[in-house]
C-alpha cells in the first residue's frame, strides 16, 4: 500500500515538533522545581531582610551583618540573669549548635535584652556553660537600642509589641521565640525555643535549608 508523502510529512512535522518542545520546556520547569523555596520566606510579601548591624561577641569582637552574609543563622534575644525561660532555651539551643558543630555555614546569634549587665566578661562566662565557640555561637551585646530594633523590626521577634510611649531606658523584650535566617537575610522560619519538639523541628529545617542553598548554587 503506497503511504501518502503529505501525510508522512506531516506526521514526522509533528513528531519533531513535540520532541522539541519537550526538550525545551522540560529543562526550564527542572529549573523551576530546584528553585522553589523549601521553606516559606516570612515578612512585607517576601521582601523583607534583616538590617545591618554591628554588635560585640563573648570575646570582645566587633560581629557585623557582614560577618554573616550567607550564612545560615538562628537568632535569640535572652539576658544571663534570667531564672525563667532563658536557661530552657539555651539548653535547648546547645542541641541545635551540638547538630552543626564545625559547620561555618550555620551559626548562632544569641543577643541580650540587658545589655548593662551583660557585659563582655559576663557573656563569657555565661558562653562557656554550653562550650560555645565564639565563631559559630555568638553572645552579642551593644547599644540596647539597635538591639531591640533589631529583635523587633529585622528578626521580627515581638514585632507586634512596639513599645509605644516607653522609653528605652524601661524598655524589655522577653521572647520564647528563636528566628531562623537564611543566606540573604530573610526571615524562614520561627521556634518556641522552650519545645524540643520545636527545636528538633529547627535542626530538620535547617537542613533543607542547606539543601536549598546547595541546588541554587549549582
Amino acid at each position: 500500500m503506497k503511504i501518502n508523502k503529505t501525510a508522512l510529512f506531516l506526521v514526522t512535522f509533528f513528531i519533531t515538533l513535540t520532541i522539541a518542545f519537550i526538550a525545551y520546556v522540560f529543562p526550564k520547569i527542572t529549573a523551576s522545581e530546584k528553585q522553589k523555596p523549601v521553606l516559606p520566606i516570612i515578612g512585607n510579601d517576601q521582601n523583607h531582610h534583616v538590617s545591618a548591624f554591628s554588635f560585640i561577641n563573648q570575646d570582645g569582637k566587633t560581629i557585623t551583618s557582614e560577618d554573616v552574609k550567607g550564612k545560615i543563622c538562628v537568632v535569640e534575644y535572652f539576658y544571663a540573669t534570667c531564672k525563667g525561660i532563658c536557661p530552657k532555651m539555651n539548653e535547648n539551643l546547645a542541641s541545635v549548635y551540638k547538630a552543626f558543630k564545625g559547620n561555618k555555614n550555620v551559626m548562632i546569634l544569641s543577643h541580650t535584652v540587658d545589655p548593662l549587665k551583660d557585659t563582655m566578661g559576663a557573656l563569657k562566662a555565661y558562653s562557656m556553660r554550653f562550650g560555645a565557640d565564639a565563631n559559630q555561637w555568638m553572645f552579642l551585646t551593644g547599644d540596647k537600642k539597635q538591639l531591640y530594633d533589631m529583635a523587633r523590626y529585622s528578626y521580627l521577634i515581638n514585632a507586634e509589641d512596639t513599645a509605644n510611649g516607653v522609653t528605652i531606658t524601661d524598655d524589655f523584650i522577653h521572647d520564647k521565640h528563636y528566628t531562623l535566617v537564611d543566606g540573604f537575610g530573610r526571615i524562614r522560619g520561627f521556634y518556641d525555643g522552650t519545645n524540643m519538639d520545636e527545636v528538633n523541628k529547627l535542626i530538620a529545617d535547617i537542613h533543607l535549608l542547606m539543601t536549598e542553598t546547595n541546588t541554587q548554587n549549582k
